[in-house]
């Protein structure tokens, strides 16, 4: 006689023994997931209980080619069965890393020489920052440490690359930052630069920038990291001619310009790189997320020949480069970033993001352009946010305590639409599968819209907001 098949309860299995990151723990311990996922397919997933969301966020910014591709399931398989594994110390090389390494070299913008591969944004970005020590250590120049961050960056959450972010949430309760990091503010127009031209609002940013290397000490500022567009700090679009200054006031004090595309990158801007969009000449890149669309963990650092030739004379008085991780160049996550990138090439997703976001950004001023609970509208290419405010002119934010844009992104939800809400402002943003369609950009536009309203509705009636 068989038994019927239970019925297995993943939300309580998953509030019971899983450890969420980013996550209110004790709410969690208590209420379990919003939702527990089970199936994907292009821009779509599936929960456990047969109910289909449309994934404005691309997973983590991640997912470029869409959910539930075969020839990447099949690269993976395929590599596993021939070479499951080869680790890259002491000279050992495997045969899909290497190919890898050329063809990012190959298109790499600005004079890119090699890669190192890791496994997530965060040790790569690590690996970034022991660059720049070993380098001024070879150059005879060791007081030659800090590194210039941005608030609103996000960078990762190891100990070094956590302090990088310029996020409070990522600091609270883990002394961080580390006491060589240094911050400046991010070019947010709405709250830095609120009412000043571009030309007055770079001028300010880059008079901070200035005041603080000049205060700290060039001689002491060994690089400064930027992403070409800030993703989870608020998806910020830095003003003309920003990094162009930048880089000018970086060269001028010898101090390296670290590029994080780890969002950028691999087409979310309409380039390959974001560096290609913003006019960055870097002399490190961090790659991670699109260049395998997050199927197998990879990232890379990308190493232009000038810091390369230093690095390599670091062995006369190091002895072999004593740095590296036992999944660096792993030939699953190699052989899945190159069917990957054939992916971008061959369906011409890269130009695609570019045509798509020009239709999600006319879409997103329709439906949010006139709002009044709308501060800003913002963003390029296949990326793209909506920041809200309780007063538009001159802006000033909710009460922190209100949740708006958690609320909005539980609302949307519920509405079958994924997107997110970011950190250090009511903030929710954009950031589809590059394969999205313009039918489906509108759902994902019209399903946020109405979780707006809902929220606007909530907010008036508790006299929590009013027109």
């Amino acid at each position: 006689m068989s038994t019927p098949t239970q019925k297995i309860d993943f939300a309580d299995l998953d509030r019971r023994y899983s450890f969420h990151p980013f996550t209110a723990l004790a709410q969690h311990e208590t209420h379990g997931p919003a939702v527990v996922m089970a199936g994907g397919d292009g821009v779509w997933l599936e929960d456990v209980e047969g109910k289909r969301y449309i994934d404005g966020m691309a997973g983590l910014w991640c997912v470029n080619v869409g959910y539930g591709r075969k020839e990447l399931a099949e690269a993976m398989r395929d590599q596993a069965e021939t070479l499951s594994y080869c680790h890259a110390f002491s000279s050992m090389s495997s045969d899909k890393p290497a190919l890898l390494a050329e063809r990012l070299v190959r298109n790499s913008p600005g004079p890119m020489s090699k890669v190192f591969f890791g496994n997530s944004g965060s040790d790569a970005n690590d690996t970034q920052v022991k660059l720049v020590w070993y380098y001024n250590n070879v150059r005879g120049k060791p007081k030659k440490k800090k590194i210039i961050s941005r608030r609103r960056g996000y960078h990762g959450v190891t100990v070094v690359s956590g302090g990088l972010t310029g996020l409070p949430g990522v600091h609270a309760g883990f002394d961080l930052p580390l006491q060589f990091i240094r911050h400046v503010s991010p070019p947010h127009r709405l709250w830095e630069g609120h009412g000043l031209d571009d030309a007055a609002f770079v001028a300010k940013l880059i008079d901070e920038l200035e005041q603080l290397i000049a205060v700290e000490g060039a001689d002491t500022i060994g690089a400064m990291i930027a992403e070409p567009i800030m993703g989870a700090g608020g998806v910020i679009v830095p003003p003309d001619g920003y990094f162009e200054a930048v880089q000018a006031v970086l060269k001028k004090h010898d101090i390296l310009l670290i590029a994080d595309e780890v969002i950028c990158g691999f087409g979310r801007l309409g380039h390959w790189f974001g560096s290609e969009a913003l006019g960055l000449e870097p002399d490190l890149i961090t790659i991670a997320k699109g260049v395998t669309s997050a199927y197998f963990p990879l990232s890379g650092v990308m190493v232009s020949e000038e810091v390369w030739r230093t690095l390599v004379e670091g062995e006369k008085k190091y002895g072999p480069f004593g740095h590296g991780y036992t999944y660096s160049a792993h030939p699953i996550g190699a052989a899945t970033a190159l069917a990957n990138l054939d992916i971008i090439e061959n369906e011409g997703l890269v130009e695609a993001a570019a045509v798509r976001g020009e239709h999600l950004h006319k879409r997103l001023q329709e439906a949010f352009g006139e709002h009044p609970l709308v501060g800003e509208v913002r963003g390029r290419g296949l990326i793209g946010a909506v920041e809200f405010v309780a007063r538009q002119d001159p802006p000033q934010a909710f009460d922190p305590a209100l949740k708006v844009a958690i609320r909005i992104a539980g609302k949307a939800l519920e509405n079958g639409v994924i997107t997110r809400a970011l950190p250090a402002a009511d903030t929710v943003a954009f950031s589809p599968p590059l394969t999205i369609s313009d039918d489906e950009i509108d759902s994902l536009v019209h399903g946020v819209r109405e979780a707006v309203d809902s929220v606007t509705n909530e907010l008036s009636k508790s006299g929590d907001w009013q027109a």
